[in-house]
């Protein structure tokens, strides 16, 4: 049968591709369709007509699959915040287990890896302890809104519609966030809505409010309100600082970001207080850190309590170690692991979350702990004596090939390389396999209903 765009199909949907879409078969071309579910039987329109394969969406759900759920979130198929609300939840660990076996031996060229069953996170709901949420002067809408002539289109508080960066669906409760956290959305959207200063236009780059992130800390109950805006103006935010500092007792920092940039980041080029602490305290097992607005924090706190006790487990450490930890962010790793080795070196390039770890170490009472601030490459080049350890914890792009270099030079007895993207993951786990086996791998999903996953690998040196 010839493939063609516009074309209405009939497919049975038999596979899970990484990315989170489904996978039929056609006279043995692939189509990859939007939202569906193994076993779905679907009739679809097909949207994107390439050489190797296309893409399609659900015109109708013919018969369900056995694995497919209710999605109980209104927006489910429209926003991007999760995709796989539909899909069972032990499936989804069963497909991004598999995902990362996949991604080691196809992309990685790395076969017979121990990938362990993943281990699940203890909430699939409510779970997360940050939201970034877009400001926009066009709201997006709904299919059901489209006839509503009542309905407001010039102000969005929300998240993006998946694939794009200017269309924001308007948003009045994420259910990945603690319920307090989308009282406090409501709120802000009505006083920005209602304050005469423009939302930021993605398009034009004019326009006032850009983001509103929200930072919950899960073991004390608190919460931190970021304003991001394009210019500085604190007549504007006061009101609103001090209306949820007196409304929601648990809000304990209300902060300001001013950012010109045109970029859609929520990271300010500078910060003002406006009301109560300029951090937020979360707590780790027995240690507890400050987070400031800008800094990298696991976003599930359970969740990273899993993943670092598995860090723990692979770093294997008797005390006399000494560990070299890369990317290491405000401190969380270093911190974790400081009771258990001779001393802890961390590299990291933002110098805001270095400054974040120095004062986290000192308000554990942690002295093993060192921190230096600058490009990972060049730190690395300091480095003279090599590491007994090796603590990998980089960005979705994962490495640059010659920090893996640096890392083959240094020649520590293991690494352990903790990856929130498989198919970087297994990519450089490729070039250190040239003196590294892989001896295991445990996913820890920290991203449930979505097809994100953590993984962490250990590395035993040939």
């Amino acid at each position: 049968m010839r493939i063609k765009r516009g074309q209405e199909i009939e497919l049975h949907v038999s596979d899970l591709a990484f990315g989170g879409r489904g996978i039929a078969w056609v006279d043995g071309f692939t189509v990859f369709v939007d939202q569906a579910v193994p076993g779905d039987q679907v009739m679809a329109r097909i949207i994107r007509r390439k050489k190797k394969y296309a893409e399609a969406r659900i015109i109708s759900l013919l018969t369900p699959s056995g694995d497919r759920v209710d999605a109980p979130c209104p927006y489910s198929g429209w926003c991007g915040g999760c995709k796989w609300q539909f899909l069972k939840y032990d499936k989804q660990l069963e497909y991004k287990q598999r995902h990362v076996s996949e991604s080691l031996s196809h992309i990685g060229g790395i076969h017979g890896v121990w990938v362990h069953p993943v281990r699940s996170s203890g909430q699939i709901f409510h779970y997360r302890n940050k939201m970034e949420f877009s400001c926009s002067d066009r709201r997006w809408l709904l299919p059901s809104e489209l006839e509503d002539p009542n309905v407001d289109i010039g102000f969005a508080l929300g998240l993006h519609v998946p694939g794009t960066y200017h269309k924001v669906l308007d948003i009045d409760r994420c259910l990945l966030q603690p319920e307090t956290g989308n009282h406090i959305l409501s709120d802000a959207k009505l006083y920005m809505k209602t304050s005469g200063m423009p939302a930021y236009g993605l398009k034009t780059h004019k326009g006032f409010w850009r983001f509103l992130m929200l930072r919950h800390s899960v073991a004390l109950d608190q919460w931190m309100v970021n304003i991001v805006t394009s210019a500085e103006s604190i007549s504007s935010l006061r009101p609103l600082a001090d209306g949820l500092m007196e409304k929601y007792p648990q809000t304990v920092s209300v902060v300001n970001n001013i950012s010109t940039r045109k970029s859609g980041v929520a990271v300010g080029e500078y910060e003002i207080a406006l009301a109560g602490e300029n951090c937020l305290k979360e707590r780790l097992g027995p240690f507890e850190f400050e987070i400031s607005a800008n800094s990298f924090f696991q976003t599930n706190t359970r969740g990273a309590e899993i993943l670092y006790e598995v860090v723990r487990r692979y770093a294997d450490l008797s005390g006399s170690e000494t560990v070299l930890d890369l990317y290491s962010g405000i401190g969380t790793i270093p911190i974790w692991l400081s009771d258990a080795a001779k001393s802890i070196v961390g590299i990291e390039i933002v110098e805001s979350a270095v400054a974040d770890a120095e004062k986290n170490c000192s308000y554990n009472e942690v002295t093993n702990c060192e921190f230096r601030a600058g490009d990972i490459l060049r730190r690395l080049c300091d480095i003279t004596d090599a590491p007994d350890v090796v603590i990998i914890d980089p960005p979705r792009p994962g490495m640059h090939k010659d920090v893996v270099e640096k890392i083959l030079e240094l020649g520590p007895s293991r690494i352990v390389y903790v990856s929130c993207n498989p198919a970087t993951l297994a990519r450089d786990l490729g070039m250190l396999s040239e003196r590294y086996r892989v001896a295991e791998v445990q996913p820890v999903d920290m991203f449930p209903h979505t097809y994100h996953i953590e993984a962490v690998a250990r590395l035993q040196r040939h």
